[in-house]
């Protein structure tokens, strides 16, 4: 059997996912980082994106979108204290390309009076969310699902 690592990803709302990974893959605040098994401890910023967690015996990843938050890394635990989590499963595409079109537009309009910093973390999110969506489609026609 692999080495595992114990992974908690939480919200605000609920926890998402407890459990044992052989990897932890997830978008860091200077890139993307990998944290196997006995990983030296680490905190970072995350950044929206993807947390994909390799479980053992499964061939395809457990994926979470995760809007920020904070990582923390200890040689047996690996904790995902999340702005916003959401099961890659229970994202919605046209919700996402809904939340784009408007943050896209809010930021094209130069006589709105809007706050352009939420604009462009809301366009961000809903970019991020999009290509979790895809990567997930990705994994799945690799994997040989539907």
């Amino acid at each position: 059997m692999a080495m595992t690592v114990h992974v908690d990803v939480v919200s605000a709302e609920e926890q998402i996912f407890s459990g044992l990974a052989e990897l932890v893959v997830l978008p860091g605040e200077a890139g993307e980082l990998g944290v196997l098994p006995g990983h030296a401890p680490l905190l970072s910023r995350i950044r929206p994106g993807a947390v994909r967690i390799k479980v053992p015996d499964r061939e395809e990843p457990e994926i979470i979108f995760v809007a920020g938050g904070m990582l923390e890394v200890q040689p047996s635990l690996v904790t995902v204290l999340a702005d916003t989590a959401i099961r890659g499963r229970d994202l919605d595409e046209a919700r996402a390309m809904e939340a784009k079109r408007r943050a896209e537009e809010a930021l094209k309009d130069q006589q709105a009076k809007i706050d352009y910093a939420r604009a462009q973390a809301e366009l961000l999110e809903a970019v991020a969310q999009l290509q979790t969506i895809e990567q997930m489609k990705r994994l799945k026609n690799r994997v040989g699902g539907t």
